[in-house]
C-alpha cells in the first residue's frame, strides 16, 4: 500500500472513531440523567418516609411543574418494574429497587467511559501514524 493510501486509511478510521467517541458520550450524558433522576427519586422517598399522613406536600410533575397534593398513604408508592407496568411496594423496598437501578446505571457508565478511552487512545494512535506520514511526505 502506498504512503497515500495509508493516509487516507488513516483519516477514514479517524472520522469513524470520531463519530463512535461521539455516540459514546451521548450514551454517557443519557446514563447519568437516568442516575441522576434516580437519586432525585430516592431523595424523595426517603423524604416522604418522614412526612406524616394528611400533610400538603409539592409534587413534581416534570418540566419544572409542581402541583400541590396532601399525602394519604406514605408508605406505598408505585414503582415502574418494565414494560410500563407498576407495581406497589413500601418505601424500603423501593429504595432498594433505586439503588439496584442506579449500581446498574454505574456500570454501564464505567463500561461506556472505559471504550471511549480505548477509542481516544486507538484514534491517538492511529492520528500519530497519519501525522508521520504528512511529515515523511514534507521533507
Amino acid at each position: 500500500m502506498s504512503k497515500d493510501e495509508d493516509l487516507q486509511k488513516y483519516m477514514i478510521l479517524l472520522e469513524q472513531y470520531k463519530e463512535q467517541i461521539s455516540q459514546l458520550e451521548m450514551q454517557s450524558q443519557y446514563l447519568q440523567a437516568a442516575a441522576m433522576d434516580y437519586g432525585k427519586a430516592k431523595i424523595t422517598l426517603e423524604n416522604l418516609s418522614k412526612t406524616e399522613e394528611g400533610s400538603e406536600t409539592l409534587i413534581p410533575i416534570g418540566g419544572g411543574v409542581f402541583v400541590y397534593a396532601t399525602l394519604k398513604n406514605t408508605s406505598k408508592v408505585l414503582i415502574d418494574i418494565g414494560s410500563e407496568l407498576v407495581a406497589e411496594k413500601n418505601l424500603e423496598d423501593a429504595i432498594k429497587k433505586i439503588d439496584v437501578r442506579i449500581e446498574e446505571l454505574q456500570k454501564n457508565q464505567d463500561k461506556v467511559n472505559a471504550m471511549t478511552e480505548q477509542f481516544q487512545a486507538e484514534a491517538a494512535d492511529i492520528s500519530a501514524k497519519a501525522q508521520k506520514i504528512v511529515n515523511e511526505q514534507q521533507k
